[in-house]
């Protein structure tokens, strides 16, 4: 076999391949075999049937096509690999000469993955931020915890409206004198403050008391989901039928006993201070690690072709509509609600989506020059982890991803991931006594990049 490449632009390669005649009549002879198998033909047992008996029954074009197919999808497959080219796209096939008897010659013009020149990647520094928890984080963790057991309770009379209140509120809305779609509600429990309404409503009815009725005069913002009230002015009827306030448990060691594991409001805070510091332990690890893989992006080039972009951009749509239907949402109502067409959407991901492409690549190609393997029990402890994150069997996750045809994105993404790995525990904390690497391959594993969308 010959195969030829031509460069059509940066991006784009086209493959002049030529098949022997030898090999093009094996490819044809497999082909036939196949087609043969799947017909019933009097005369013939199944897979037997010659090639002009099948040309007779399903018509010479038809076998044609499947010969055609057969030889030049198995020289495809063989020219990427005795070129090294990676294709992003598939193929756009034109025959050249594909007759009984001559070699068969076809081109193949593809978008080809792009080479990325590595920067420096090992070795690299950044400060990791060493956070203390304080008594007063500790307090308002504490304070967060004493408002969810709180009680809510009706105001003496003549209490008036303050922030943070209950104000149980019967409303109704109208443009220009004419009511609107949702816009009425009967004793609607409003926390002033919580800005659930829009903008400038709640503060209108502060200092108001049980019993008030008040007009209220807002502007519906610009971008409002729905578009026939956006940037409308509406009066709303309100009135005022309670005021409620929290009633705050006093923080005693009856109040631990009650609400958590612990005997003494002291116990309590201590559990509470030793989950803060975990917290921001964590976080100002993420944050270095973030800075370290960026910087190790930043230090690498590729030119990217906008086609892997845009298939990014689908993967990322594809996969807000999944989380939207784990919520009982459709694509089409938050698309609707956010006041964006898909296009805007779209638009939206692209710097996004550059990203996370380049991510790919980089850490692809720093895979292949430390030469990292992907063991089985790399995959193993892959799977296991999207099992627990599903919260299903293993064995399942790994039937799906088999059915789907996933397990080489499966390796990809596990190779990328070794490759981040790989940068953090090369990285130097210069807030370290000693800059010895700053992260560990538990550590290193945490830098599952909120970019990637994985397979």
């Amino acid at each position: 076999m010959k195969v030829t490449v031509n460069e059509v632009d940066q991006h784009k390669v086209t493959l002049h391949i030529e098949v022997p005649v030898k090999e093009a009549e094996k490819g044809a002879k497999t082909a036939c075999q196949n087609l043969a198998n799947k017909v019933s033909l009097k005369g013939f047992r199944k897979g037997k049937a010659p090639r002009f008996v099948l040309e007779s029954f399903l018509g010479k074009e038809a076998v044609k096509e499947e010969i055609f197919e057969t030889v030049a999808n198995k020289a495809y497959g063989e020219a990427l690999n005795e070129t090294g080219i990676t294709p992003v796209t598939q193929p756009e096939v034109k025959i050249v000469t594909d007759e009984k008897g001559q070699p068969v010659v076809f081109e193949a013009t593809v978008t080809k993955k792009p080479e990325v020149t590595l920067g420096e990647y090992k070795g690299l520094k950044a400060a990791k931020v060493v956070t203390e928890v304080t008594d007063e984080d500790v307090a308002a963790e504490l304070s967060t915890l004493q408002k969810q057991h709180s009680k809510l309770v009706v105001a003496p009379e003549g209490t008036e409206i303050a922030a943070d209140d209950f104000a149980i509120i019967d409303f109704k809305g109208t443009v220009d004198g004419v009511a609107f779609e949702g816009g009425e509600g009967k004793a609607y429990p409003l926390q002033v403050g919580s800005g659930s309404f829009i903008p400038g409503f709640e503060d209108q009815i502060i200092g108001c008391k049980s019993g008030d009725e008040k007009d209220v005069t807002v502007t519906f913002p610009e971008d409002y989901f729905q578009k026939d009230l956006a940037g409308k002015e509406a009066v709303f009827a309100v009135k005022v039928n309670d005021v409620k306030r929290r009633e705050l448990p006093e923080l005693t060691d009856e109040f631990a006993k009650a609400n958590s594991k612990f005997e003494t409001l002291d116990e309590l805070k201590a559990d509470l201070r030793k989950k803060l510091e975990s917290e921001v332990t964590f976080k100002n690890l993420e944050a270095f690690n973030n800075v370290i893989i960026k910087t190790a992006l930043d230090n690498a080039s590729v030119d990217i072709p906008e086609v892997m972009v845009d298939t990014k951009i689908d993967q990322m749509v594809e996969e807000l509509s999944m989380n939207l239907e784990t919520k009982k949402m459709k694509l089409d109502d938050y698309l609707k609600y956010t006041n964006q067409d898909l296009a805007k959407l779209k638009v939206g991901y692209h710097d996004q989506a550059v990203e996370n492409v380049k991510m790919d690549l980089v850490l692809e190609s720093i895979c292949k020059a430390e030469d990292l393997k992907v063991t089985n029990t790399d995959l193993q402890a892959e799977i296991f982890g999207m099992a627990q994150n599903f919260g299903a069997d293993p064995e399942e996750v790994y039937k799906i991803i088999v059915k789907e045809n996933r397990v080489g994105m499966l390796i990809e993404s596990v190779s990328r991931k070794k490759a981040a790995s790989f940068i953090l525990k090369n990285a130097v904390d210069t807030n370290a006594k000693e800059e010895e690497p700053a992260a560990t391959e538990e550590a290193a594993a945490t830098v599952e990049t909120e970019q990637q969308t994985e397979a």
